[in-house]
């Protein structure tokens, strides 16, 4: 007897309910966030170019710290090594939940995503080191275009109102942890510096320590804030950036729950740091990084020197060829095969959005040109390019809005108002979730 050939996998279809509310509840922060981070963005901007610019460097450039804990630190390294802490040890999470429960769990679902987001940083790296030898500058700005601002990307959806169903959203956010894992091991492996082995000696064994304490279910805030400020200082006196210190923790923490427990530490963590991370943290790194001169002078820098250059051309034209490319060649050539419901050119314009590179491009940024005026260009860069990429996916984006605004609807459509979206309880969905709780079959 034949067997029938295996079907192939809906990409960008409708998501389990489970899955789907999780991306929900992590997106609707996001968004908020994001909307804090553009005015924070604005306000650094304005404020920077004001009579009240000499302020904003004054405040910026105040120390404050324990120096003989080697953390006398300026107010703006205070927000991009301390602050940001918070920010990637949410990423760390994100990720460990994909990893363990969402869409990287196998190999079969990860495939896609992860083939997106890798081709969405090999081409913008390969992009600025060619624009940047073309033009005799330094390749030391290779990772400054690698990542994807989720939050902000988020925001100009918001302000676009734009109807995207919840699976482009989730493969918007899916790329973004992926991006924010491989910006996590570049700035771990090619931004260390004087590496003292003692200190990294000591920020290992708190790890360790921190481990155990999730794995023998030890509870309690008091345990693992004092032992994780421990961790991060030893981090940061141990030569690697400090934020690596919170993706660590934010890997080690427990995601799946145990028998009469209403959320894992990793959720319960998640829950309370998120809002911190997403309305305080990375709008006052924005606030005290975006802040750089805007002149006639400093604009034609953007366009004129290799490095700028080089990081406008990666994120606005690599981050969207990388991705698109990427998703077209792994759904070419695996199981995967798009929506009927939708086009390439939604991906396009997704891609594009994914251009957007703001808060880790400037960390990055920070990180390879400390303190030059190579770096203020780099940084006007970052935000150029991110406005040019929000610009070219709202123009892609808003023609297809209609498609959107009927999924959108669909999906959130419930008659018999039971909390459970109706096209979850149809007998034979189209996108093969099929039982009340939406687990594929």
């Amino acid at each position: 007897m034949p067997v029938a050939p295996r079907s192939r996998a809906s990409f960008l279809g409708l998501l389990p309910l489970p899955e789907r509310q999780a991306v929900a509840r992590a997106l609707r922060t996001e968004t908020v966030g994001g909307l804090v981070l553009l005015a924070a963005a604005v306000l650094a901007l304005v404020w920077a170019n004001s009579p009240l610019s000499g302020v904003y460097e004054q405040i910026r450039d105040f120390h404050f710290g324990i120096p003989a804990l080697g953390l006398d630190l300026s107010v703006g390294h205070w927000t991009s090594d301390g602050l940001l802490t918070v920010f990637f040890l949410v990423a760390g999470i994100e990720l460990k939940r994909e990893l363990v429960v969402g869409e990287l769990r196998t190999p079969a679902t990860a495939a896609l995503p992860v083939i997106a987001a890798v081709c969405g940083m090999a081409v913008p790296a390969a992009l600025y080191a060619t624009t940047v030898s073309i033009g005799g500058g330094s390749l030391e700005g290779w990772a400054v275009p690698m990542a994807t601002d989720i939050a902000f990307a988020l925001a100009v959806l918001a302000v676009l109102s734009t109807h995207l169903p919840s699976a482009l959203r989730a493969f918007l956010l899916t790329l973004a942890v992926v991006d924010d894992l491989g910006a996590i091991i570049v700035i771990a492996v090619f931004f260390t510096s004087d590496l003292n082995p003692y200190a990294l000696a000591g920020a290992f064994a708190g790890l360790v320590l921190f481990y155990v304490l999730q794995r023998q279910r030890v509870t309690g805030w008091w345990w693992y804030v004092p032992l994780g400020i421990v961790i991060w200082a030893l981090m940061y006196n141990g030569g690697v950036h400090a934020t690596v210190a919170g993706v660590a923790m934010g890997l080690i923490l427990r995601t799946r729950r145990d028998k009469g427990e209403k959320a894992s530490p990793a959720e319960r963590t998640g829950h309370l740091l998120h809002p911190f991370s997403a309305g305080i943290a990375v709008p006052l790194f924005a606030l005290f990084a975006a802040g750089v001169g805007i002149s006639a002078t400093a604009l034609g820098a953007v366009f004129t020197s290799p490095e700028p250059l080089g990081v406008v051309v990666a994120l606005v034209a690599g981050k969207t060829l990388g991705i698109f490319a990427g998703t077209y060649f792994a759904a070419r050539f695996t199981r995967a095969q798009l929506n009927p419901d939708l086009a390439w050119a939604d991906v396009f314009g997704l891609a594009a959005l994914a251009g957007i590179g703001f808060t880790v491009a400037l960390l990055i940024g920070e990180l390879a040109f400390p303190g030059s005026e190579v770096g203020e260009h780099v940084k006007a860069a970052v935000l150029i390019a991110s406005l040019a990429a929000a610009l070219l996916a709202a123009v892609l984006l808003r023609l297809r809005n209609r498609v959107y605004r009927r999924l959108y609807e669909a999906e959130n459509l419930d008659e018999d108002a039971d909390g459970i979206p109706d096209i979850y309880q149809q007998s034979t969905p189209a996108s093969g979730a099929d039982r009340r709780d939406g687990t594929p079959t």
